[in-house]
């Protein structure tokens, strides 16, 4: 007898507009939007944000890093910081001697509260979770024109099977080609246009 095997889901991948990005750190406390900005900035997973020490970060040469033992695939991470990440992790400066991001004075260890879920309601977004700020600045990276094997170093990703899941969301890069077996042409100064069959 054969057995059908079924096929596997696809990854989920859900992500938000700048303008939802905006309307949801507007409804944020303070602590936690400073890591939702930072998150959007540079994609880190959750645990490397909340877990993100001052010793691991590098303002001059505009960079942190993420030790072995903290990354998914146990293999240090280079962090090249933005302009924006750069401006929230000074903001956190002289709030806790050893980790950046903190709620009166002492480390960040969860950040799916009740303060989350609400400020979500409140900005009328539905279906997301904290992993999901990942997914939106690599969303928001390949809709900007990133390649794919950029963003897999910048985000840490093993392989580059791993980003192919945003590669729908950006076809800039095949623009060149539609054209090139099409049959047929625009006529111009036609009004209206007109479309015609190549010769």
């Amino acid at each position: 007898m054969k057995v059908r095997l079924l096929p596997e889901p696809s990854r989920r991948v859900r992500w938000i507009t700048p303008e939802e990005a905006r309307r949801l750190l507007e409804e944020l406390p303070a602590h936690l939007s400073a890591m939702a900005r930072f998150s959007l900035e540079r994609g880190l997973r959750r645990a490397n944000v909340t877990g993100l020490q001052w010793s691991q970060v590098d303002l001059v040469r505009r960079c942190a890093w993420i030790h072995p033992d903290q990354a998914k695939a146990r293999k240090a991470i280079a962090v090249p910081l933005s302009n924006g990440a750069v401006v929230v992790i000074r903001e956190q400066e002289g709030k806790h001697p050893t980790h950046v991001f903190t709620y009166q004075g002492k480390p960040i260890q969860e950040v799916n509260t009740k303060a989350w879920r609400n400020a979500l309601k409140r900005a009328g977004i539905e279906d997301f979770r904290w992993h999901d700020l990942r997914h939106t600045w690599a969303s928001w990276h390949v809709q900007a024109g990133t390649p794919l094997h950029a963003l897999q170093e910048l985000g840490g990703w093993e392989t580059v099977d791993m980003v192919r899941r945003y590669a729908h969301l950006s076809s800039e890069h095949l623009a060149g080609y539609v054209d090139r077996v099409s049959g047929l042409r625009v006529v111009e100064g036609e009004k209206p246009a007109t479309i015609r069959l190549r010769k």
